[in-house]
């Protein structure tokens, strides 16, 4: 059976509820994982006695090893089959999950974590791919505005379920909780999507494409994780990292470009619609990771805001998602879907441009307020996209498709961390530096001269910190105005009556 067989009718009913929500549930939990442990390194290193340097390899290790799977996806479901590979790799998260829990070191916990994010790698895309599949034809937008809400909301969940369970758990529940999730998922998915398997191919395996891919993917993430750290390029182990990073590019793509069996198709980009909404999707999805990062950073370390809070403040943009959701899945393939991401796109970066006004003394409302009406314009850019670039190509592609944008966003969301957090750093401290040219301690405050010297210290720190929070907001903003303007490079999709 191949993608596209009608012998096997959609779900109905009950079982598509059961079906759907089995599938989003699983894509939730492995994207949550990508954030759920940023806020508990700390308890984590503390707990097994290392420095919170080393306690980062805990969130590197999975990166890199999601990274490099997920655009395998379309390989894995040519050679295995959709529904074995989304099974198999679920199994092995689940347990890799247990196994991540009851480490009692910090090497046990980084090589269950590498097996954890190999398995969860597959499941994104998977997990889109087979809704498509299980869902009637003329529900595809609610299958990806289902999928598309996960996706964007867990990475925003994480940092919160993160920092309930470390303050009032311990930090090994952060892996336990997927256990429960995944036995649920498997049932459901082992019960009622078994029938939509696709079709094998045998085909040889492309160990040069796959040794490359390892190569110049690992070493991009590490390279993007490690970099603040290192101070970038004064680093030889960063220029060595680049290097090897663009020469294993290139040689991935010539080699890709030239093999009969590629591990990857990469004729997927042969379709403008899919390379300009895998390519605008990723811009924007940019933007939108830099202010998940930033807002909780800045929340904790200049407004004194608990790790919870900081989640709870963020928490509420999935208040409109989830309403308007089904609302943009109704209008793809009605409405020119172009207009729908341009839309959402804007609107994200109107919201974006009234974070650019926030001062250190804001109120809890004055932060939360635009979160909520963000979330109004998060499944026009999201679903939107996503319908676009998977219409653009044939359905035999779809798994390929998804999985390199799949890649193509969790590399734009490693780029966004890494540049927003360094930017942050150095404005900040480009903001003291003239901050600190332009006020003039008072003369009188009845504090003790070093106690008021420290005081207007932390006042000059606070809001240069604030200054810089908001420099990069207006980037952002406008990066998503530039990722609309992108989107009109795409042909005009066909509407169905």
């Amino acid at each position: 059976m191949g993608f596209g067989d009608a012998t096997v009718p959609p779900l109905r009913g009950w079982k598509l509820a059961v079906g759907g929500f089995s599938l989003a549930l699983a894509n939730f939990v492995v994207v949550l994982d990508i954030t759920i442990a940023n806020v508990s390194v700390p308890h984590i290193s503390g707990s097994l006695a290392v420095s919170p340097t080393q306690g980062t390899w805990v969130l590197t290790s999975y990166a890199v090893a999601e990274a490099i799977c997920v655009p395998l996806t379309g390989w894995l479901v040519r050679t295995f089959g959709a529904v074995r590979v989304f099974l198999t790799a679920l199994f092995g998260f689940g347990l890799c999950s247990m196994l991540c829990g009851m480490s009692g070191t910090l090497g046990l916990l980084i090589a269950f974590r590498i097996a954890q994010g190999l398995c969860g790698g597959p499941i994104m895309p998977m997990t889109q791919t087979l809704m498509l599949r299980v869902f009637p034809k003329e529900k595809a937008g609610a299958a990806l505005g289902l999928w598309a809400m996960t996706t964007v909301v867990a990475p925003i969940a994480g940092p919160i379920c993160g920092g309930l369970i470390s303050d009032n758990l311990s930090w090994h529940w952060l892996f336990f909780i997927n256990i429960p999730i995944a036995i649920f998922a498997l049932v459901s998915v082992w019960n009622l999507v078994r029938p939509f398997e696709t079709q094998r191919q045998k085909a040889p395996i492309d160990f040069g494409g796959l040794a490359l891919l390892i190569v110049w993917v690992g070493a991009l993430q590490i390279m993007l994780d490690k970099g603040r750290e290192e101070e970038w390029f004064a680093s030889p182990m960063i220029v060595t990292l680049a290097v090897t990073a663009a020469i294993g590019f290139v040689a991935f793509l010539i080699w890709e470009m030239t093999e009969k069996h590629p591990i990857i198709d990469l004729s997927v980009f042969r379709s403008r619609g899919f390379t300009v909404a895998a390519t605008a999707q990723a811009v924007a999805y940019a933007a939108f990771f830099a202010f998940l990062v930033l807002i909780p950073l800045f929340l904790q370390t200049n407004l004194n805001y608990t790790a919870t809070w900081a989640g709870f403040a963020m928490g509420f943009v999935g208040v409109l998602a989830v309403v308007f959701a089904p609302i943009v899945a109704r209008l793809i393939g009605k409405v020119d879907t172009r207009m729908l991401i341009i839309f959402g796109m804007c609107w994200l970066g109107a919201v974006g441009w009234l974070r650019t006004g926030w001062i250190s003394g804001m109120g809890f409302w004055t932060i939360a307020f635009p979160q909520m009406i963000q979330g109004l314009g998060m499944p026009f850019f999201f679903v939107g996209s996503t319908a676009l670039a998977i219409a653009s190509v044939r359905p035999d592609q779809t798994a390929s498709a998804a999985g390199i944008q799949s890649f193509m966003r969790t590399m734009a969301g490693a780029f966004a961390t890494s540049m927003s957090t360094t930017m942050w750093e150095r404005l900040t401290k480009a903001n003291r530096a003239d901050l600190v040219g332009v006020i003039h301690p008072p003369m009188h405050t009845g504090l003790p001269a070093a106690q008021a010297r420290a005081a207007l210290s932390q006042l000059v720190q606070t809001e240069a910190v604030t200054l810089a929070t908001r420099q990069i907001f207006t980037v952002c903003s406008l990066t998503f105005f530039f990722a609309a303007a992108l989107v009109l490079l795409a042909p005009r999709p066909p509407q169905r009556s």
